[in-house]
């Protein structure tokens, strides 16, 4: 990953154009993707004809591929630049969601997967070394307005798709994947086209951090990060696969979309605050040793409360608010404790090889609750009874406490560092946001 110097020579594009920018081809970026996700399942399934374990396949692999390849994209948006990097991220996506629309086959399906896994891995660290490189002002601003933008997308995403999915789109148009696909397509074009509108700025500016074959076996000699790495290894299943099983549940595409618009509209009135600073000690509410356990029970019993539903769209949306309760607390607890526990030159290597473990755990764990579903009843109710057990043995899991004592034992370097990362976090809380018409983390995401 990069890091800005202090010096901006004249030619390099100023901090709050740059994070305009980022936060502004994040809106389109964020919509394309949610309004296609949220109803990609039961396309597959109804008008494809796959089974759920083949459903499980195509989508772990675009989840596996992206994840996979977090560990080696930080030199790579190093060498190429962040700029170019971003771009590069929205042509693949783009290419990708139009190559899935006309799919009819596993060849098409499996090549728009690597191409929407191989975007994905380009994307997050292209976005985020470009807000890194700001000054704190405007990297609090930017961040903000780009947390903001995701959050909107996730809540409006699944609704702008059932219309285009529906019969007479505007009067006009024959709804269908086809046009949903189509408009990703061009909502990822546009992310492309205002990212190229930067200038890349020059190699004076930036400095390499260690080189992967460096990096990478410094993070996995810091034993409790990897403790830390391992805890959250199912934090990347359990959110991706609420949208695999509650269609698979039986629900209907109406259904589908209330569910993951009450959860991201609940996850998005939780992320602000968890990201923001309490007033008696100061500090940032999600780096309190509690929110991780928390969010992960939520999650649990989510899961458990879904093995007895059929059809009850009321406790379907209970279920909702406690995934969107979990969403909104995990992401900014994960983000809060990688930033606060890695050295400066190494955020990259540190994100990138958490999630790498969490992408494998992903793959397989898609893989096997597809191969439950195909057997009926009976394995799509193991199926959620696994995720639930999962999580909730995962939260009562001490490690947490490990990563904590780590990080306050840690040198004078990564303290100074956590002190200077937890008071960004804090401002991009509390930083004013874009009004929604002109503003996603997840990133959990993980997109």
């Amino acid at each position: 990953m990069t890091v800005a110097s202090s010096g901006h020579p004249p030619s390099a594009p100023s901090g709050r154009r740059v994070a305009a920018v980022v936060a502004a081809a994040n809106l389109p970026a964020a919509l394309g993707f949610y309004t296609v996700m949220a109803h990609v399942v039961v396309h597959l399934r109804d008008d494809v004809g796959l089974l759920a374990g083949t459903i499980g396949l195509v989508l772990g692999t675009r989840v596996g591929v992206q994840y996979a390849l977090y560990l080696p994209v930080g030199p790579v948006t190093d060498r190429v630049g962040a700029v170019r990097a971003a771009a590069a991220a929205c042509v693949l996506r783009a290419a990708g969601f139009a190559v899935l629309g006309a799919a009819d086959g596993l060849p098409g399906l499996f090549s728009a997967a690597v191409l929407l896994g191989v975007g994905g891995a380009l994307f997050l660290p292209a976005t985020r070394s470009l807000l890194a490189g700001l000054d704190a002002r405007h990297r609090a601003l930017g961040f903000g307005a780009y947390t903001a933008a995701g959050q909107v997308a996730a809540v409006a995403g699944p609704a702008a798709g059932l219309v285009l999915l529906s019969d007479g789109v505007l009067g006009v148009l024959d709804g269908g994947f086809g046009l949903l696909s189509g408009v990703a397509t061009a909502a990822w074009a546009v992310a492309g086209v205002l990212f190229a509108s930067l200038r890349q700025p020059g190699r004076s500016r930036r400095r390499t951090a260690p080189g992967l074959g460096r990096s990478v076996p410094a993070v996995l000699r810091d034993r409790p990060y990897v403790r830390f790495v391992l805890l959250t290894a199912p934090t990347t299943l359990l959110p991706t696969q609420t949208a695999v099983v509650v269609p698979l549940r039986g629900f209907d595409t109406a259904a589908t979309t209330l569910y993951l618009c009450v959860s991201a509209a609940v996850a998005a009135a939780v992320q602000p605050w968890c990201a923001g600073t309490g007033r008696r000690d100061g500090g940032v509410r999600a780096g309190h040793t509690w929110v991780m356990p928390v969010s992960l029970a939520l999650s649990g019993t989510g899961y458990l409360l879904l093995v007895p539903l059929d059809g009850h769209v009321a406790a379907l949306a209970g279920v909702a608010v406690l995934h969107g309760l979990s969403a909104g607390l995990l992401e900014p607890a994960v983000f809060h404790n990688v930033a606060r526990h890695a050295p400066p030159a190494q955020v990259g290597a540190y994100y990138g090889v958490m999630a790498f473990v969490g992408g494998v755990v992903a793959f397989a764990g898609g893989l096997a609750v597809g191969r439950l579903f195909d057997l009926g009843p009976a394995g799509a109710a193991a199926a959620l009874a696994g995720l639930g057990v999962l999580a909730l043995a995962t939260a009562a899991w001490p490690a947490a406490g490990h990563v904590r004592r780590a990080a306050s034992r840690g040198t004078a370097g990564r303290q100074a560092a956590a002190r200077r990362n937890s008071a960004a976090i804090g401002a991009a809380a509390s930083a004013p946001v874009p009004p929604p018409s002109t503003t996603t983390a997840k990133a959990r995401s993980p997109r």
